[in-house]
């Protein structure tokens, strides 16, 4: 017989855990954010009876239905799949954060749709620090004009940057690219300010977490270590 999701759960944050002593940190700062994509909502409800309350999906119409079904208030829910504009309007009414806003079209759907909701949603900046051309997010020369169109929002809150890096089992390949998006987090922390406060690092997945947290992440996103292989 498997683990348990529970179990799974118990075992990330012990890996969680031991990254932040080795770097010297405190685990309460990071938010891991469980993945649930394609997984029953029985699954989310195992993982919530722990108390763990941040959950991610990656396309908007399963979001929609899973925030429809569970109606925990304390639940945040994420966003972290490629975006695409004419999807916020599904979502606006209960997602907490949406990690994948790479232009400034999106931010400008996103205040619409937060200030018809009477909402405020939180958002990160996704950076393209992979290079990879199937990735998602604005190149890094970007981020400044839209890191400044963002500090006068009223409904929209730039929490920080996420980013995604190279798919390899080699978490040390993967090192530059979590040190490249400290970095420009650090550059730009000047255009904090209004909607803008740059204290997120959204970084990190099953195979390279441990790199990402003693390069500065605050946000790990964990799907399959902690549910188990997708069925697709």
């Amino acid at each position: 017989m498997g683990q348990s999701i529970q179990q799974r759960y118990r075992e990330i944050l012990n890996r969680i855990d031991a990254a932040c002593k080795h770097a010297g940190r405190n685990s309460s700062e990071i938010v891991l954010v469980a993945v649930s994509k394609t997984k029953p909502d029985e699954d989310v409800l195992d993982l919530i009876e722990t108390g763990h309350l941040h959950f991610g999906e990656n396309r908007a119409k399963p979001l929609e239905e899973r925030m429809e079904t569970i109606k925990n208030e304390e639940v945040q829910w994420h966003f972290i799949g490629n975006l695409q504009t004419n999807k916020i309007k599904y979502m606006a009414h209960r997602v907490n954060w949406i990690q994948s806003i790479h232009k400034k079209k999106a931010l400008k759907e996103v205040e619409k749709r937060a200030a018809e909701e009477g909402r405020i949603i939180n958002v990160l900046i996704q950076v393209n620090i992979s290079a990879e051309d199937q990735k998602s997010g604005c190149d890094p020369e970007e981020l400044e004009g839209i890191l400044t169109y963002a500090q006068n929002l009223k409904h929209t809150r730039v929490q920080g940057l996420m980013g995604m890096a190279t798919f390899t089992d080699d978490a040390e390949k993967v090192r530059p690219e979590f040190i490249l998006l400290r970095e420009l987090r650090d550059k730009h922390n000047h255009l904090n300010g209004g909607a803008v406060d740059l204290k997120h690092l959204s970084m990190g997945m099953t195979n390279d977490l441990e790199v990402a947290i003693e390069e500065g992440a605050t946000m790990v996103r964990v799907g399959t270590a902690i549910f188990g292989e997708r069925s697709y």
